[in-house]
């Protein structure tokens, strides 16, 4: 009589989870965050700038991007800094960006099918961005990705924000997994340096908005042509079998 033959060993996914930046990762915003800003230069009697600029400003919130904007502006224009108030023009540009939010914005291609796939396979997915919480989720609801997200941190969920080791750190802890075993796709250096600070994968996509520096000179772990490929890595990427 033989032995019945030992079962072959369970290979484990490599990644258990995938966390994803919002603006110019998982979603474009581009368009509205160009329209709330010029009108509430407009209604402060300033000339609108170009898309491009604003663009350029675009990885850490909207009153960041606000505030350099308009340190640029005085210095180009120094009668400006006499007229203007700084804490009125981010009151304003939050509320029309408020009333703007989620009506022109359009998750990428793939991306909403990229979220389903990985979290029918087991795979954690979050979302981890520096916008504030409430246009998070309005973009969220708006594009249909919210539902298939175990996780959101926005700028203001915790006292820092990306690139901050914290924030991705937390995002390990509360989808339940190690670090080691976390990867995080953006579309800039700060999603980059955030990955490396939190010790977790440092994926990106060449897509988004990174300042109008190709994001390839962070020197990502990986750079995938979009959104699609991501969850075919992570869905064919096994751990090695010990021996």
């Amino acid at each position: 009589m033989t032995d019945d033959p030992m079962p072959a060993p369970t290979r484990l996914r490599r990644y258990a989870a995938v966390t994803f930046d919002l603006d110019g990762t998982l979603v474009d915003t581009a368009g509205e965050i160009v329209e709330a800003v010029n009108a509430t230069l407009v209604e402060a009697g300033v000339t609108p700038r170009p898309a491009p600029e604003i663009v350029n400003l675009i990885g850490n919130g909207l009153r960041a991007l606000m505030m350099n904007l308009l340190a640029r502006l005085m210095l180009e224009q120094p009668q400006l800094a006499d007229r203007l108030s700084v804490e009125v023009l981010l009151h304003r540009v939050e509320v029309i960006y408020g009333a703007l939010a989620g009506r022109s914005a359009q998750a990428y291609p793939g991306a909403l099918q990229a979220l389903v796939d990985l979290r029918e396979a087991g795979i954690r997915t979050g979302c981890v961005t520096n916008k504030d919480g409430s246009f998070t989720q309005r973009l969220l609801q708006a594009t249909g990705l919210a539902p298939h997200l175990d996780l959101v941190l926005a700028g203001d969920t915790l006292p820092h924000k990306k690139p901050h080791a914290s924030v991705l750190r937390t995002a390990a802890e509360r989808l339940g997994v190690g670090t080691d075993r976390l990867a995080h796709v953006g579309d800039s250096r700060t999603d980059i340096d955030a990955a490396r600070n939190a010790g977790v994968a440092a994926w990106a996509v060449p897509y988004g908005y990174n300042g109008g520096e190709p994001v390839a000179l962070a020197m990502p772990t990986r750079l995938f042509a979009n959104l699609s490929e991501v969850a075919l890595h992570v869905l064919a990427e096994r751990l090695p079998i010990a021996a």
